[in-house]
This record gives C-alpha cells, structure tokens and sequence, in this order.
C-alpha cells in the first residue's frame, strides 16, 4: 500500500478542525503573535518509533513555516530520553499542532511495537502476521501504515480491494461451491480481477474449496494445531494459507510451525495501548 501525504490530507484537517475549533484560544491568550519558539519530541517509553513523517505532515499544514529537524525515523529503535525531531518556528503553531503530533504518534509507536514483536516471533519460519479490518473508525489508514513500520503485512483495507468469502457468505450464498461460483460469475460481469480468499471451518471445507475452484488463498479458521498442519498439507501450493482465529502472543508460533503463510492477528490493531512521549519546549 501506498502512503503518501495526499492520502492524509482529509484526516489531518478533520483532526485539526476537531481540536482547534474557531481557534486555540489558549495559545492566542498568552503568546504574542509573533512570538518564535522551539520544541523537542520526547520519548518516554521504550518500543519501535512510529508516526514522525506523519507529524511532519501535520507541522506543514498546520503552518507550512514551521521547520523540523529529524533525529530519528519511522523504524527506529527508541529509547527512554531519545528524541525523535525538534521543530522551530511560530510557538503559537507548534502548540497549535502539538497535541494531534503526540496523539498521532504515540497510537503509531504503539501499534508499530507490537507488530515487530508479533513478527519477531514468527523468526525462522515462513509466515508473516496480518493486520485485519478492526480498526478504529476512520482511522484504518493510518493503524495499517503503523503495522507496515512495525514489519508486519497489510491485509485488504476495506470491502473493496479483495474478495474475502467468509463463513456468513458461505452461508447465504448456499454453499462454498455456490459462493465461489458466484464471485466468479460476479467478477467477469463486472470486469474485476480481484484475488479471491475463502474462509474455512473444518478439513471438509478445504476439500471443498480445492474441489470447487481456484482461490488465491485459503483461511484456516480456528483450526487446532494438528487440522492447520493437515490443511497445509492436503492445500500444498494450490493456494496460499491463512491462520486466524484468537491467536495470540503464547499460540501464534505453533501456528508458524505448521507451514502456514500468514497469521491474521486483530489485536495488532484492536487491543493496544499508546507509548508515552511529550513535545517540550526548549
């Protein structure tokens, strides 16, 4: 995926209306307009940086005047006193901008930290962990750019860049071989050539799916450790596999073990919390 500023553009101004309102009156309060001043980002908490591109960003649109110095990147290794840039300019906009940089960067770092630990402990197998769709409302893009820093993998981003046949599908389509049989149908009507993932439950169903047609890849859901190694085996290179179900931290490397491609994992995104880090004035 692509993650450039034009594709935040409508977050950061929606972010930005939300804090500032018709003004931030506390800073137009006390700080003489022409007031110049410069300030540090902090780091405060060990863990994997992630975000300061994103706060350049904000800077620029807060005032395109204010000017950052970089000491770290997105990436990097932080430490407890680290400090990630220094921004120079109008005081009154780097307070303007101040609390959107922190919020924005301390969500990124933490999401970013536990995906490289995620991935860190698929070492030496094949598979890679996979972020999934829940996500905090609106702000799906910018969670999944932070799982990409962290050395994970970005599944689809929404409903419409791939066809993901899942159990409820299955279901009201009337089969796996009806619902397969559908997409392809609805796909060349519709002039789309979108990969194809289906859901299954049990060994039987990856028969099935086998049988029914040619898939992109196969998710092997809540599958014990002894049915995914079978699953792999019997799907071969037919199909790239997909592990997901409530795999956590204590679960997800015998899953690695069994030979499967990819580990779905929500909590990536959906159970964490914020590394701490302040913007002070120098």
């Amino acid at each position: 995926m692509i993650y450039s500023k034009a594709s935040f553009a409508e977050l950061i101004d929606r972010a930005l209306r939300e804090d500032l309102g018709d003004g931030d009156h506390s800073a137009l309060a006390c700080i003489p307009a022409e007031a110049k001043g410069r300030a540090q980002l902090l780091i405060k908490e060990k863990g994997l940086l992630a975000g300061v591109r994103m706060a350049e960003w904000i800077f620029e649109t807060v005032d395109p005047d204010l000017k950052v110095e970089l000491q770290m990147k997105d990436g990097d290794h932080m430490q407890v006193g680290d400090v990630a840039f220094i921004v120079e300019g109008s005081s009154r906009s780097i307070l303007s901008a101040e609390r959107l940089v922190l919020n924005t960067m301390q969500r990124m770092s933490g999401i970013a930290t536990k995906t490289a630990y995620f991935q860190g402990l698929l070492e030496g197998t094949k598979a890679r962990v996979l972020d999934t769709r829940k996500t905090t409302p609106g702000l799906r893009l910018l969670e999944k750019w932070a799982v990409a820093i962290g050395g994970g993998t970005n599944h689809r981003m929404g409903l419409y860049d791939l066809i993901m046949i899942k159990d409820n599908h299955i279901d009201f389509a009337g089969g796996i071989e009806a619902a397969i049989a559908k997409t392809r149908t609805y796909l060349k009507e519709n002039g789309r050539s979108l990969k194809i993932e289906v859901e299954a439950r049990n060994l039987e169903e990856v028969q099935e799916i086998l049988k029914y047609g040619l898939v992109d890849r196969i998710m092997l859901d809540n599958f014990n450790y002894e049915d995914t190694r079978k699953a792999v085996e019997i799907i071969g290179d037919r199909a790239e596999t997909e592990s997901s179900g409530g795999i956590n931290e204590k679960t997800i490397r015998g899953y690695a073990e069994c030979g499967v491609d990819y580990i779905s994992v929500g909590a990536l995104t959906h159970s964490i919390y914020n590394l701490d880090m302040s913007l002070k004035a120098l």
